[in-house]
């Protein structure tokens, strides 16, 4: 395994910390592998993607997690 030397903000920091904190990850070592991992992977490096067919990625996901207010079951009596 690879080691590389990077800096971070104080506040990545405090949010990596805080992950581990709640239990998300066992140590800051496997949480930024695992967030680096991740970012990576959004990048599709394994295709060649272009950066409009990621940005429509993204957007699609995000509209597809939105719900609509008019659909929902709450039923407010006046």
């Amino acid at each position: 395994m690879s080691k590389v030397k990077v800096s971070l903000s104080d506040q990545t920091v405090t949010d990596i910390e805080r992950l581990v904190e709640q239990g998300e990850f066992i140590n800051q070592d496997q949480a930024i592998e695992d967030l680096l991992k991740r970012g990576v992977s959004a990048y599709n490096t394994t295709e060649e993607s272009t950066e409009s067919e990621l940005d429509d990625q993204m957007f699609g996901q995000t509209a597809a997690d939105q719900q609509d207010p008019a659909m929902q079951d709450d039923d407010y009596g006046f």
